[in-house]
């Protein structure tokens, strides 16, 4: 057993950045194994958001705040009636102050800017839809759209990391009964990607199925990326939203576990 306790301990033993592992650990002098955990889930986006900026300017203050206000109870009115959800509806307080523009190189007094923004999410592409084909867009409505959410994205970033914990237990598992070693304890876990120099790079290990990778190592940016892909498609109109497409997260969760030889 004596070959096997030196063939692990070759294998395994790296130098490590000093903030790798949040600065928190290093690796131990023990033989050990670094094991990564991965975990994916594609989900449909169910959040829909638009920010709406109104501003008025006149040269009397209770007239730009009177046009600002009408305009609020307008988009107000279209957020209910296209089923805006009712607790991200969001109204800035008004903001007055005053306007100025440039003519021949001096700055001149251009009235009172009253303004306010209002956002507010749906829960699906159309609606969101069918609330920009009502609202007219002006000088003083502009209308923006933000990339497509997805409401459970913390439980599911929760779920996916305990997934990808469990996934490096059982493959540190496998892979110390493969060489007749037994785990003796977990050493450190984290979501930050070591950067090891092992002597290969970062997604040069093949793939199993059931199973995490195994020495994980190389550019740490690289493996310590907390994946959310997706893309949407927009209409000709800037801001208008027309649909989405689904969101993949992935979580990486990197152990390293002590070992000692089975005899």
């Amino acid at each position: 057993m004596k070959l096997l306790h030196a063939l692990l301990l070759s294998s395994t033993l790296a130098m490590v950045a000093p903030n790798v592992w949040a600065q928190a650990n290093t690796v131990p002098s023990e033989p050990h194994l670094l094991v990564k955990g991965s975990a994916t889930r594609t989900v449909m986006p169910d959040r829909f958001s638009v920010e709406v900026g109104l501003e008025s300017i006149d040269m009397q203050t209770d007239v730009a705040r009177g046009r600002v206000q009408g305009n609020v109870e307008r988009v107000l009115k279209l957020f209910a009636e296209h089923g805006a959800i009712e607790s991200s509806v969001r109204a800035d307080n008004l903001s007055i102050k005053p306007s100025t523009r440039y003519r021949n190189d001096e700055e001149v007094f251009n009235g009172t800017s009253a303004s306010r923004e209002l956002k507010a999410e749906f829960a699906d592409a159309a609606a969101l839809q069918a609330f920009l084909r009502d609202l007219k867009a002006s000088r003083e409505v502009q209308v923006t759209t933000a990339e497509p959410t997805y409401s459970g994205e913390g439980k599911l970033r929760a779920e996916l990391k305990a997934e990808a914990a469990a996934q490096t237990r059982a493959s540190a598992t496998g892979l110390a009964g493969a060489y007749g070693a037994k785990i003796t304890g977990l050493y450190s876990i984290s979501d930050v990607a070591p950067s090891f120099a092992y002597g290969v790079q970062a997604g040069t290990w093949p793939k199993h199925p059931d199973d995490g990778d195994r020495f994980a190592s190389g550019d740490a940016s690289a493996l310590d990326r907390i994946g959310v892909t997706g893309s949407r498609y927009r209409a000709t109109a800037p801001g208008e939203l027309l649909t989405a497409a689904p969101i993949t997260y992935t979580e990486n969760v990197y152990a390293i576990f002590l070992i000692k030889d089975g005899s």
